[in-house]
């Protein structure tokens, strides 16, 4: 355990940047950048991309660790290196940010209102794999659609029973039971949720500390209570569709709450852009959701 990133996660200012888009959501992120399907001939062309994407991004002189505390990594981000290091190494020693990994296999089939994990098989040596890669901590998604009490319950079951097998390897993880922000009964799900949460948390042993990434609430101020439990490290707001603005507009609402952004924090980018207005898109980015998470 790296008790200076421990500390740095507990109570440094900034936010945590989403680098972690899979298989299934990179054609999406590379069309946000301006490359095309019709631009790759295959997933080999397509991964090599999305690093080319990254390492530019992380090498940026706007990704640091004045405003940037963290980065979740995809699987591939993490054995891959960046200017010669592997990439959480570059992170933590070349930027002082801190490597995350996302170990989730996906989303199963909707049931119950919600979509929990698929089964992650080979978890044991994925997290083997991310301790000699000198990752902090994990980060793993299910989905929560409709306000349904068993659906959440399993939700946040399936979640905190991974997280424990997660912690017992001497990683740290981030808990996400997304609300989707289209749902028309958010504000139940995230009371059912929030209520489900505390009640796993308050079981943990007093020397462990989860965690958790969250849609942003509809209640101002309603995961005060969670940002403030004993056992969490942390809680993070996910944008969850909604554009850089919005996002920052509604995280400024939610003193304690910082950001976790993907395509929040990638908007506005080009691959043909110069490094001159790539920097600075990036920088203004960086900027706007940092002030969004020191509030």
């Amino acid at each position: 355990m790296n008790m200076e990133q421990v500390q740095r996660m507990r109570q440094g200012k900034g936010f945590i940047a989403a680098l972690d888009q899979s298989g299934g959501s990179t054609p999406k992120a590379l069309a946000g950048y301006g490359i095309e399907k019709d631009q790759y001939k295959d997933e080999k062309e397509m991964f090599d991309l999305v690093h080319a994407m990254r390492t530019r991004v992380m090498t940026s002189p706007a990704f640091s660790s004045d405003y940037i505390l963290a980065a979740i990594l995809f699987q591939q981000t993490m054995e891959r290196e960046v200017e010669g290091l592997p990439t959480a190494d570059y992170l933590w020693q070349k930027k002082g940010i801190i490597p995350i990994l996302k170990v989730d296999k996906g989303l199963a089939e909707e049931k119950n209102g919600v979509q929990l994990m698929k089964p992650i098989d080979n978890l044991d040596e994925i997290l083997e794999k991310a301790k000699s890669y000198n990752i902090f901590g994990t980060k793993m998604r299910s989905v929560i659609k409709k306000a349904d009490e068993e659906g959440i319950r399993e939700v946040v079951a399936q979640q905190f029973e991974i997280g424990k097998r997660i912690l017992e390897k001497g990683l740290f993880p981030i808990i996400e039971p997304e609300v989707d922000i289209r749902s028309s009964d958010k504000k139940e799900s995230e009371a059912i949720l929030k209520r489900e949460i505390l009640a796993h948390l308050d079981k943990l042993p007093e020397d462990e500390m989860v965690m958790l990434k969250l849609s942003i609430p509809e209640e101002d101020g309603f995961y005060t209570e969670l940002i403030e439990h004993p056992r969490v490290m942390r809680v993070v707001a996910l944008s969850g569709g909604y554009s850089r603005e919005e996002s920052v507009a509604l995280l400024k609402r939610h003193p304690g709450l910082i950001a976790s952004f993907s395509r929040a924090l990638l908007e506005g980018l080009n691959h043909t852009y110069s490094d001159v207005r790539f920097n600075s898109t990036l920088e203004r980015s960086v900027k706007e959701i940092y002030e969004a998470s020191i509030v």
